[in-house]
């Protein structure tokens, strides 16, 4: 059931948006991907903003995830607040975009993993427990792909179709909120969530059934990804992520967990199945935290990957990550922006964006 509140919201965001300044903001970021950007540093900004007639109060993410038009409130207040006429939106503007926010354990769920609900008062999106028993690698594998409505994939899903009902009322809603795909992470970081330090141990101990694992989990992903797919299909050029960043191809993963891995490391267990999935989806975008300087050549060396997004620069040699991102024409995209400025002197290539 739809609230009053949310369509009032709904019909807030349906009168304010404008089809030329979106379709303008879409052309700046295709601009930056097609080489037609010839500034330092890419700052789009849309050309018509606006005040909402709306009382807006944001919700904690434990009672967004109650039901789907908490979580459909939740996410519009951030097209809301996209669209506000404000000095943050007139220097940088964000994309209109909503996820399913079920947080980043949707496809460690498929498995059977234990969902664990953050305390309220944290505000965090939950994760799962870690798998534990004997031989508990080889048993995942013998299950062989799960069910993609397993778990939080049923509620992923079935918001996404809560979603395609609700907005097929609002047209310029429909054409110009776009929906990105769930959070199901990449291989490495689903094998850790599954299994946590135990996985570091059997790439020493049992390398083999660890590559059966990351197999396993590069399938699931395709599986679960070509279903969201049919629900939303990608557009052919460049796609949204977050609020602040777009990328070629249709797929952003994740790799938090490369940071624990020594080079040679990352090139067996994590490089092969990423690209798998770059591949596969028609390229796309990797995000990592914390330290990825001693592994950003192999991962920039993915012939369809068109992006990176990183958090924590100053966790890293910078100089190692630009000649192997913006030097190479991979565009850096929602990066810090004071760092950003902070460098501008060096030259970005016209592929840094903030």
């Amino acid at each position: 059931m739809i609230t009053q509140k949310t369509i009032r919201l709904l019909e807030d965001i349906e009168n304010r948006i404008d089809p030329e300044s979106e379709t303008d903001f879409i052309a700046q970021w295709q601009d930056f991907f097609y080489d037609r950007f010839s500034g330092d540093i890419f700052a789009p900004k849309r050309k018509k903003l606006s005040v909402s007639s709306l009382e807006r109060k944001g919700m904690m993410i434990n009672d967004a995830m109650k039901d789907f038009d908490s979580m459909l409130y939740s996410q519009l207040l951030g097209v809301s607040y996209a669209l506000d006429d404000n000095e943050q939106n007139r220097r940088r503007s964000s994309s209109l975009t909503i996820r399913p926010n079920f947080g980043s354990c949707i496809g460690t769920s498929l498995f059977g993993a234990e969902v664990y609900i953050m305390p309220y008062e944290t505000n965090t999106l939950p994760i799962t427990r870690t798998l534990r028993g004997d031989d508990i690698m080889k048993k995942i594998i013998d299950k062989g792909i799960p069910d993609n409505r397993a778990g939080l994939g049923g509620k992923v899903f079935d918001f996404g179709e809560f979603v395609l009902e609700t907005f097929s009322r609002y047209p310029k809603v429909s054409e110009f909120v776009i929906m990105y795909h769930p959070d199901i992470q990449g291989p490495l970081d689903n094998c850790e969530l599954l299994f946590g330090e135990e996985m570091f141990y059997q790439m020493e101990d049992d390398p083999y059934t660890v590559h059966n694992v990351m197999k396993l989990l590069t399938d699931s992903y395709i599986s679960f990804m070509e279903e969201w797919q049919k629900l939303f299909p990608p557009r052919k050029d460049i796609n949204p992520h977050w609020g602040n960043l777009w990328h070629k191809g249709s797929i952003m993963l994740r790799c938090d967990s490369a940071m624990n891995l020594s080079p040679k490391l990352y090139d067996e267990f994590a490089a092969p199945y990423d690209r798998i999935l770059l591949d596969h989806f028609g390229g796309g975008a990797m995000h990592f935290c914390g330290k990825g300087d001693h592994y950003i050549k192999s991962l920039c060396s993915a012939p369809t990957l068109s992006a990176v997004n990183m958090s924590q620069p100053h966790m890293n040699d910078m100089e190692t990550i630009y000649k192997n991102t913006v030097d190479k024409g991979i565009r850096l995209v929602g990066f810090d922006s004071k760092r950003a400025y902070d460098d501008v002197s060096r030259g970005f290539n016209h592929c840094m964006s903030i």
